[in-house]
């Protein structure tokens, strides 16, 4: 398949942005991600009928039109980074618009049930774009039979996934039913959480992956395959006590790859070796602070788990989970006792902290999560259904991201492992729970 750029202009706002927005200051929590590094995702609506094939420029038409209206409310997206400050520079210069012509037919490739990486980075723009780049950039891709694909890619510097989705379903409410039908976000994080020297932990990044590829592989589980995922969890074959709460479908899903790659580690190293998982959790509704459920921004922090083999050589799925749900549930209690934003900084640091001492000095396994589960990805309905499928867009790091399936019962997960680390993996997920 080839994708071709025919066009590439900037929308902006379709009003000016005040005087008194004009200067965003960023909290904090933005401080820590870089301004190159950006969110993508992609969703796919194949053609519903040969009018499609005719309607597709209409389409795009209507996409920026509704995007320069949704600008005027979520404003900091059409400015710029001010390079090595702590200001987003609200100055309405817009955002990036690509429209692209895709060979082939999307609903033939949508049947395989998995785009190829090759092919899915190739709807969406790159994940890494200079610092000077618009904060948001889409490109709108026209299949031959009609079908569509639209890639967004959104700054992280001031975009979390709860950020990245509320948006697109927004700017699909304000192209399906007008802008007045959207309520407005809030961009004030920093009244909460004001930037600060965060030096000692800005520093840090996961280990090298020079001598490996990163590859990927999409699991899908069911409504049925997680039902029996719970009912596995409850199964305690030592008989020290069964779950006392029903585990959380990201739990059961979580516990289950996270066997599979202690396993995994145990067929490459020849016994149990210990490893960390971490989970980024939303604190939006978790706190004490009167932070509006709107509040765009990076508000989130780690949830940091810890396997350590006992005498037993074997890895119940049961022990998994509870260790899962105990960190989660120490890390929800933090953040339920946080009353100002120093108490926020304080759990976030402390959590920076402690993955930057274990990446520096030890050479434990740690896997990274991330859980779209719950994000109203599929509600992105701009006047010609919802998508029939959302995936995320490739990147050459190892990570496991987690999302809805599209009838809102399974949950996808994409993981990305060293090609050795994946052979092990893969050959583990056979064994029962």
């Amino acid at each position: 398949m080839k994708v071709q750029i025919l066009a590439r202009k900037l929308i902006t706002p379709s009003s000016p942005t005040p005087l008194n927005l004009q200067k965003l200051k960023i909290s904090c929590l933005d401080q820590n991600f870089p301004s190159n590094y950006y969110t993508s995702c992609i969703f796919y609506y194949p053609a519903s009928g040969e009018e499609d094939c005719v309607n597709t420029a209409e389409k795009s038409k209507q996409l920026q039109k509704s995007l320069s209206e949704i600008l005027t409310l979520y404003y900091p997206l059409g400015g710029r980074y001010v390079k090595g400050s702590v200001f987003i520079d609200c100055n309405d210069n817009g955002a990036e618009y690509l429209e692209a012509k895709a060979s082939g037919c999307l609903s033939e490739f949508l049947k395989e049930g998995e785009l190829v990486t090759e092919l899915r980075n190739h709807l969406a723009p790159p994940l890494f774009q200079p610092e000077e780049s618009p904060l948001l950039i889409v490109q709108f891709n026209m299949f031959e039979c009609g079908g569509l694909a639209i890639g967004i890619s959104v700054t992280h510097k001031i975009v979390d996934g709860f950020t990245l989705f509320t948006f697109v379903d927004a700017w699909a409410t304000a192209c399906r039913i007008g802008i007045d039908k959207v309520h407005s976000p809030s961009f004030q994080l920093s009244s909460f959480c004001p930037p600060k020297d965060m030096s000692s932990i800005k520093t840090f990044s996961p280990r090298s992956k020079r001598d490996n590829t990163i590859v990927e592989k999409r699991i899908v589980f069911n409504g049925a395959a997680l039902s029996s995922l719970k009912a596995a969890a409850h199964v305690n074959v030592n008989n020290s006590g069964s779950l006392k709460y029903e585990p959380s479908r990201v739990q059961v899903v979580t516990a289950f790859i996270w066997r599979a790659l202690i396993k995994a580690s145990q067929a490459r190293h020849g016994c149990l070796c210990p490893s960390y998982l971490t989970h980024i959790v939303d604190m939006r509704r978790r706190t004490a602070l009167p932070i509006p459920g709107n509040m765009c921004g990076n508000f989130g922090t780690m949830s940091i788990a810890q396997f350590i083999p006992g005498d037993d050589s074997t890895v119940q799925l049961h022990d998994v989970v509870n260790r899962i749900h105990e960190e989660m549930s120490s890390t929800f209690s933090e953040c339920a006792k946080a009353s100002n934003g120093d108490d926020i900084i304080s759990i976030v640091t402390n959590k920076m902290l402690k993955m930057k001492e274990i990446f520096e000095t030890t050479e434990i396994d740690v896997y990274l999560f991330n859980s779209w589960s719950r994000f109203p990805i599929y509600e992105a309905d701009f006047g010609w259904e919802r998508p029939e499928w959302v995936s995320s867009v490739y990147a050459p790091m190892e990570v496991i991201l987690l999302l809805d399936s599209n009838d809102g019962d399974g949950i996808e997960a994409w993981v990305r492992l060293k090609e050795n680390t994946m052979l092990h993996f893969q050959q583990m997920l056979e064994i029962k729970y």
